[in-house]
């Protein structure tokens, strides 16, 4: 782990301190670092002078100096409690094997793999969504749920071929869309199966 993962893992342990981010619940850790690490790289993009300013120093030594490390830390602890606020209301846990939720569109998912991995722009796209997400207060998941909204986008056109810039535009536009529109639901986006015997 760098400085902020370890930060990170200190201010999630002090706010969360039933969760094993070593253990049972290391997919949480590994949701949350992914997740700092847009929100990071969205300050940076957006141009927010302070946070950039600390940023810099954390890449150039190992251990930032005092002043802007608490200053991080302040950040870090306002964002690791929304963020966790976030989890606990966007994910939603699907215990054993005796889970009957299947996403409707799971069967176009398998067919759109193909148009997937040959999307050249995927990376572009995918940080286009993740910003809206951030900008509508979305900072949890962003990455899983941007790769989400891309795919079904994909699905629903149900092209053989997306590499035309025309049909590009209209995939991007719809995707955007959606992004935009999750702010305004309620309840889970993301389902995450679990053994039972996480319980135990």
């Amino acid at each position: 782990m760098n400085d902020i993962e370890t930060m990170l893992s200190k201010k999630i342990k002090e706010i969360a301190p039933t969760l094993e981010i070593n253990g049972a619940d290391h997919k949480v850790f590994q949701t949350a670092c992914q997740d700092l690490k847009n929100y990071l790289r969205y300050i940076q993009w957006s141009g927010m002078d302070t946070i950039t300013g600390i940023l810099s120093k954390f890449d150039k030594s190992p251990v930032a100096h005092r002043k802007e490390k608490a200053e991080f830390e302040c950040f870090l602890s306002y964002w690791t409690h929304i963020w966790l606020e976030k989890w606990n209301k966007r994910i939603n846990l699907l215990i054993g094997n005796n889970v009957k939720t299947v996403s409707k569109s799971s069967d176009k998912l398998v067919k759109v793999n193909t148009l997937w991995t040959s999307l050249e722009c995927r990376e572009e796209m995918i940080w286009d969504i993740v910003v809206t997400l951030i900008k509508h207060s979305e900072i949890c998941g962003t990455q899983i749920i941007a790769e989400s909204i891309l795919k079904n986008t994909i699905a629903e056109k149900d092209e053989k071929d997306i590499k035309d810039v025309e049909q590009l535009l209209s995939i991007f536009t719809s995707a955007l869309t959606k992004a935009r529109r999750l702010s305004q639901t309620v309840g889970p986006l993301i389902s995450i199966k679990i053994d039972k015997e996480y319980y135990c």
